[in-house]
């Protein structure tokens, strides 16, 4: 593209790439830009997560703008590398090459991210460079000769604040001009090192920054090595106590609105079919997983603001040495994280792992991590059946059996990672993080990723939910019990039936038929077992509303055993068929995920059968 102005710019939508290292705010930016004008989507052939926005500049120009991943250099050794590179290299076989490359460094570390915006420069397209974190750079007294930048580079240089609503005007006064010549590419044999040393010494101060970074003052106490681990410990606790203590009036206040909308709805029809679809088998089973939206949407806001605030990489650092004792390098600790989202995009994250016995283990383990899915079940379950009181004075028990619950998955998955790394040596690197500045989460970042978030879950609501209630309504509903029958209708249904038969292989461990009805519809998704539950006790109880005393019902009708059999259940059991779908898909072996599986199952089977025999030795029968 030798001409200033690209004739496919001047009328039609202007294709642009934002690209840049991780932790240079490249995300805060592209939300700032395209605002919920985001498709968010996977590369075809790749399980790498693409991001899409439209947005339009004062001018009217539409731009169409394209978030690559996060890379550090061109010479790619992960999977979100390679589609970065593909992509401005033009070699990608879906997605074709940007007409302008937005390369977002981070003003407060130019050391580091200059390097890969010389690597760009080299591929001789338009570019436009963001210094970005302007305000950061100023708190600490750097100060950037932003006209000597853009003349040294040969590309246009603007400074933005990628976190604030007026932080793009810059970068959106460039994108009405002409799109700017290529630059002239540095000779082959530069050393980009050398080249980065110059430019700082000449267009920064950097060199005469005097004093104690408050980054540095920070991690004296988050980085410590008895602090650090004590304060990232109490930051859990308070997480999970929060979820209970936070989203109650909240639940409570969704609890009661559905139930008004149930009336609004069900009041002016017949008892009938249609009554009892939409009573036992919509209302009653979307509404009892929707009550748990805040509780979800409260442990992603923390792990949102604790990843904004660049306090996870910290945490990575420090649970390092956890991972070295379960065998694992590091690199493993991140998608293990991400699995307490999700074990899928976890799996995924696992491809970060160069080492092919790391990688699988991490895959293996990453199940174990509580995810989302689980956490509605547990609230059931922990609101039923462990009081609502202080432990002294000022715990919450609740939040301190959930907080146990994600603590025994954590140490089950490092033991599991032991026994199987057991005898071999990984020859994986250790782990090199980047540790971005700490700063304030940003309110419009966390909404939108809070907004996503509960669009997501409420989407699956409306789809996977909604269908298989409606599937288990209908095989609890028939066939009809026969004429002069005593026992409630559904002890004759198919669903009733497949109960009584599963029964004799999970009586051992506490659970009784309802529980075996639920634990099937519950492999399409975890969170669906709840909603089985409400829709099989509704249509199972004598009394009217029983979906809405789920509850109560569970507490009067199970012991304590059986609830904690099924708590300990769930910390193992893989019941999501997704989840075993994308693990075969990233090791290709059908014969790993049958052993996934049937290791997975078998720990949930004796973890249940030894937790519901203690719990009746100790008297919670």
């Amino acid at each position: 593209m030798d001409a200033a102005v690209s004739p496919n710019t001047t009328m039609g939508v202007l294709h642009a790439a934002l690209v840049g290292n991780p932790n240079c705010g490249k995300t805060s930016l592209f939300n700032q830009l395209t605002g919920s004008r985001q498709k968010v989507a996977n590369y075809a052939g790749v399980t790498v997560e693409r991001k899409e926005g439209r947005f339009t500049t004062p001018q009217g120009r539409l731009v169409r703008l394209l978030d690559l991943p996060g890379a550090y250099s061109l010479s790619a050794t992960s999977p979100d590398e390679d589609v970065t590179r593909d992509v401005c290299m033009g070699r990608h076989p879906t997605e074709p090459r940007p007409e302008l490359i937005i390369c977002v460094v981070s003003a407060t570390n130019l050391r580091l991210h200059l390097r890969f915006l010389l690597e760009l420069r080299q591929l001789g397209q338009p570019m436009i460079v963001v210094l970005n974190m302007m305000d950061e750079a100023a708190q600490i007294g750097l100060k950037i000769d932003i006209d000597g930048l853009r003349e040294n580079l040969g590309v246009p240089v603007v400074p933005a604040i990628g976190v604030r609503r007026d932080g793009t005007a810059n970068l959106l006064r460039a994108l009405d001009n002409p799109l700017p010549p290529p630059p002239i590419p540095l000779p082959a044999n530069t050393d980009l090192h050398a080249e980065v040393r110059q430019i700082l010494a000449v267009y920064t101060n950097e060199a005469t920054l005097k004093g104690e970074a408050r980054a540095d003052r920070l991690d004296r106490w988050f980085l410590h090595p008895v602090w650090g681990p004590a304060i990232l410990l109490a930051v859990l606790f308070v997480m999970f106590q929060t979820v209970f203590a936070w989203a109650q009036p909240l639940m409570d206040g969704l609890q009661s609105g559905i139930g008004l909308f149930g009336q609004l709805i069900l009041k002016p029809l017949p008892d009938g079919i249609l009554h009892s679809l939409l009573a036992d088998g919509i209302i009653a089973g979307a509404g009892t997983v929707i009550v748990f939206l805040p509780q979800i949407l409260i442990l992603f806001l923390w792990i949102l603001a604790l990843e904004e605030s660049g306090y996870l990489p910290r945490a990575a650092f420090l649970l390092d040495r956890l991972m070295a004792t379960a065998g694992l390098s590091g690199r493993s600790f991140i998608p293990l994280l991400s699995s307490f989202a999700c074990a899928i995009p976890g799996i995924m994250a696992a491809r970060t792992i160069q080492n092919p016995r790391d990688r699988l283990v991490t895959i293996l383990i990453a199940p174990l991590m509580t995810c989302s899915a689980r956490l509605p079940v547990y609230t059931l379950l922990i609101g039923a059946f462990v009081p609502h009181r202080r432990v002294l004075g000022i715990l919450g028990l609740q939040g301190l059996v959930l907080f146990g619950l994600y603590g025994v998955a954590i140490i089950s998955g490092v033991i599991a990672a032991r026994i199987m790394t057991r005898g071999v040596k990984s020859d994986e690197h250790p782990l090199l993080l980047e540790l971005p500045p700490y700063r304030r989460p940003n309110l419009r970042s966390l909404g939108l990723g809070l907004w996503q978030r509960a669009v997501m879950f409420l989407s699956r609501v409306g789809t996977i939910i909604v269908s298989l209630n409606v599937l288990l309504w209908a095989l609890s509903s028939y066939p009809l019990p026969p004429p002069g029958a005593t026992g409630a209708p559904i002890d004759y249904s198919f669903a009733g039936r497949i109960g009584h038969w599963m029964l004799p292989i999970f009586a051992p461990i506490g659970f009784n038929w309802q529980i075996c009805v639920s634990l099937i519809p519950g492999l399409a998704a975890r969170e669906v077992a709840v909603s089985a539950l409400a829709t099989v006790y509704a249509l199972g109880a004598t009394e009217e509303n029983a979906a809405d005393k789920l509850t109560p019902l569970l507490s009067a009708q199970w012991s304590l055993a059986t609830a904690f059999a099924l708590l300990a259940w769930y910390v193992y059991a893989p019941q999501c068929i997704s989840t075993l779908a994308v693990m075969r898909r990233e090791t290709r072996s059908l014969k790993i995920v049958l052993g996934a599986a049937a290791y997975l199952f078998g720990l949930a089977y004796a973890a249940s059968f030894i937790t519901y025999h203690l719990t009746l030795a100790l008297g919670g029968g």
